[in-house]
C-alpha cells in the first residue's frame, strides 16, 4: 500500500494543481526499436522534464500504467519482463493496473514481478475461487499537492477466455463495474478521497460497442452513478483515445496533433496507444470540490514517419522534437538487452530434417514448416484446424539445433494468435475463398487438419481431421490476427461474436511448440496431397 494518509479535507477557495501521466500496453518494449522510436530511456527523460515543469509551477505528478507489461519482445519475454519493471521503477511509476498478459506466465512469475516493482500492481476484480478473497491489492492512496487521490485497479473479465486455461484453475475475474462500485463506496465511507481514478485494462470501445470483447471503459463509466469515477486511465484495446466527435475516435491519429479524451457520464477516459509510443498528460485543477481538466495531450516518444527524398530514397523523420535517452536508464537496461540478445541464440529444440519455408515453396505448395507452425496454433487454441497465408512464412529451418532467433526469422511480424468458432456451413464458405487464393502470392493458403479439392471457384470433399465436414457441427479455426482482420483478402472473422484474440505472439507460440515437441520429426509434418487443385489458378 502507498504511504498511509491522514483523513484530510481540501481548503475552500484554494486551487490544487496536479498532473496525471499515463502509458499502457508496454508489451516488453523497454528498448527502443530499429528506428530509435520509444523505449524507457527516452521516456525517463520526458517524464523527468514534465515532473520538473509541473513542480516548478506548484503542482505534482501521478504516473500510472494501464497494464500489459508482458509479452511481445523476446529480449523482455526471456527475462520475465525484469528490465521493464526495473525501468518503470527508475522512471517513478506510482501504480499499475494488472493486464491480461500479466497472466501469460504462472502466478509465481507475477508474484516475482510484484517484488521487482516498487509500485503497487492493482486489481479489485480478481478473486481466488477457493478462498473467495481478492488476489491483489484493489486500490492505492496518494497525497498530491494536499489532495487525497485513490487509484483503483481493474482487469478485463475476458482474461480467462483469452489466456492459458491452466493458469486460471483457482481464479475468477468478476465484473469490473460491480467491483468498482463496491470499492468506491468503501473508499467514500472509510478514506473520503478527493479524487478517484480507475487504472484499468479493459479496452475503449466507441459508444460502448464492444463486439465479442468484454465490456470496457465506456460501458463501465455509463453503468456507474455519475461522479463515482473522475477519470479512467485505460489500456487493452491499444488505441490513442482521441475523439473526433462524441462517441467516435479519430481513425488515424497523427502523432503530435491535438487529442481530445473521451468523456462519459462525467468521467474522463484516456489511453495512450501502446508500447510507450506516447506518454499521456492530463493537467487538472481541483477547487471547492470540483475537478477541471485544464489540458490534455499525447506526447510522442520519438515517433517517426517516412519521407521521400528528391533522389527517391526514404528518410525517417521525427513528428516532434527528438527526446534524448537518459544515461542512467541506458546504464540500467543495456546489460538486460545484451543478455536477452545472447539468449536468442540458445537452443530451444531440434529437427531431424529441413523444414521448408522458402518463398518459392510456401506460396505454391503445402510445406512441412507451415504444418509445424499451424500445429502450434492448434495446440495453443485447442482448435480443430488452422489456416494461414503462405506469405507469413519468411524463412526455412535447417536440420539440427533450433534457436529462438531461427523462429523469429520464420515469423518476424509479431502477429497474434486468434480463433473463431463457426458452423460447418460457414467453414465451407470460408475455405472456398481461401483455398482458391492465387498461387505465387503471399495469400496462398497453408492448411493443417484440412483436406479438400479446390476448383478455382469453390471447394468439395472437405474433411476436417480426416472426417467429412458436417454443415451443422461447430468447428474451431485457429488463424493469425492479420488474416482474421481481412489481411491478404481473407474473409474477415474478427467481427464474429465467437472471435477471440488470445494476444499470444505467433513466434512465441511456435517457440513453445518446438520446445515441447523436440526433437521434431520432419516427416510427421509432411503434406500428403490433402489439398488438391483441379484447375490452375
Amino acid at each position: 500500500m502507498a504511504t498511509p494518509l491522514l483523513a484530510q479535507a481540501w481548503e475552500k477557495d484554494r486551487s490544487y494543481k496536479f498532473t496525471v501521466l499515463h502509458t499502457n500496453d508496454h508489451h516488453g518494449r523497454f528498448w527502443n526499436n530499429d528506428h530509435d522510436e520509444y523505449g524507457l530511456a527516452a521516456q525517463k527523460t520526458l517524464v523527468d522534464s514534465i515532473r520538473y515543469d509541473v513542480q516548478a509551477h506548484g503542482g505534482s505528478v501521478l504516473l500510472l500504467s494501464g497494464g500489459d507489461i508482458n509479452t511481445g519482445v523476446p529480449e523482455s519475454d526471456l527475462q520475465d519482463a525484469e528490465p521493464d519493471f526495473r525501468g518503470m521503477n527508475l522512471i517513478g511509476y506510482d501504480a499499475m493496473a494488472i493486464g491480461n498478459h500479466e497472466f501469460d506466465n504462472p502466478l509465481s512469475v507475477l508474484r516475482q514481478q510484484q517484488k521487482w516493482a516498487k509500485f503497487p500492481l492493482l486489481s479489485a476484480n480478481i478473486y481466488q475461487k477457493s478462498s473467495g478473497k481478492r488476489l491483489f491489492q484493489p486500490y492505492a492512496l496518494f497525497n498530491r499537492s494536499g489532495l487525497k487521490i485513490a487509484v483503483i485497479g481493474l482487469t478485463t473479465d475476458d482474461t480467462a477466455k483469452i489466456g492459458n486455461p491452466e493458469y486460471f484453475t483457482d481464479m475468477e475475474f468478476r465484473k469490473p463495474a460491480a467491483e468498482a462500485k463496491a470499492v468506491v463506496e468503501e473508499l467514500r465511507a472509510s478514506e473520503k478521497p478527493d479524487v478517484i481514478i480507475a487504472a484499468t485494462h479493459m479496452g475503449h470501445y466507441d459508444n460502448g460497442h464492444h463486439g465479442s470483447n468484454a465490456p470496457g471503459d465506456v460501458e463501465m463509466a455509463r453503468e456507474l452513478p455519475a461522479g463515482y469515477l473522475n477519470m479512467i486511465v485505460g489500456g487493452h484495446s491499444q488505441d490513442p483515445v482521441c475523439m473526433a466527435k462524441d462517441n467516435v475516435k479519430q481513425a488515424d491519429y497523427v502523432p503530435g496533433t491535438p487529442c481530445v479524451p473521451d468523456q462519459q457520464n462525467g468521467t474522463w477516459i484516456v489511453q495512450a496507444h501502446e508500447w510507450g509510443k506516447y506518454v499521456g498528460r492530463a493537467d487538472f485543477t481541483f477547487r471547492n470540490g470540483k475537478l477541471t481538466m485544464d489540458h490534455y495531450e499525447l506526447i510522442p516518444v520519438n515517433l517517426k514517419h517516412k519521407v521521400k527524398n528528391s533522389d527517391g530514397t526514404e528518410t525517417w523523420v521525427n513528428y516532434t522534437q527528438q527526446i534524448e535517452k537518459h544515461p542512467g536508464m541506458m546504464k540500467l537496461l543495456t546489460p538486460f538487452q545484451k543478455k536477452g540478445e545472447a539468449q536468442l541464440g540458445v537452443k530451444i529444440g531440434s529437427v531431424n530434417q529441413h523444414l521448408e519455408g522458402d518463398r518459392s515453396k510456401v506460396r505454391f505448395v503445402q510445406t512441412n514448416l507451415s504444418r509445424v507452425i499451424l500445429a502450434g496454433q492448434i495446440d495453443r487454441t485447442k482448435a480443430d484446424f488452422a489456416v494461414m497465408s503462405g506469405g507469413g512464412v519468411r524463412d526455412s529451418i535447417e536440420k539440427g539445433d533450433i534457436t529462438y532467433k531461427d523462429v523469429l526469422k520464420v515469423q518476424p511480424f509479431g502477429n497474434t494468435l486468434t480463433y473463431v468458432d463457426m458452423k460447418g456451413s460457414d467453414v465451407e464458405k470460408y475455405l472456398a475463398v481461401v483455398a482458391n487464393m492465387q498461387v505465387d502470392s503471399g495469400a496462398y493458403a497453408q492448411f493443417a487438419n484440412v483436406s479438400l479439392i479446390a476448383d478455382g471457384k469453390g471447394v468439395s470433399e472437405v474433411k476436417i481431421k480426416g472426417e467429412p465436414l458436417q454443415r451443422d457441427k461447430t468447428y474451431r479455426m485457429a488463424l493469425l490476427s492479420f488474416n482474421a482482420t481481412g489481411g491478404d483478402g481473407y474473409p474477415k472473422v474478427s467481427d464474429r461474436a465467437s472471435y477471440v484474440n488470445t494476444g499470444f505472439v505467433d513466434a512465441e507460440v511456435l517457440k513453445q511448440y518446438i520446445e515441447q515437441h523436440s526433437p521434431l520429426d520432419a516427416a510427421k509434418y509432411a503434406p500428403h496431397g490433402e489439398i488438391i487443385y483441379k484447375t490452375a489458378n
